[in-house]
């Protein structure tokens, strides 16, 4: 797949509310494009978990 498949796919699962699985596809799709939407998303997904579920998530 490609980054922006990748994060496409993400953004489904995200909207789905599979935070696990979007982070997974973020996390691939900016490993083959480090200037891929899927940084930033993956950041503000990281800042959503950890404001919300300090006690589950630790990245």
């Amino acid at each position: 797949m490609s980054a922006q498949e990748y994060y496409e796919q993400g953004n489904a699962y995200r909207k789905q509310g599979l935070w696990h699985e979007a982070i997974n596809c973020y996390i691939q799709a900016a490993a083959l494009d480090p200037d891929s939407p899927a940084v930033e998303a993956k950041r503000m997904l990281d800042d959503i978990m950890n404001f919300y579920c300090k006690d589950m998530y630790n990245p």
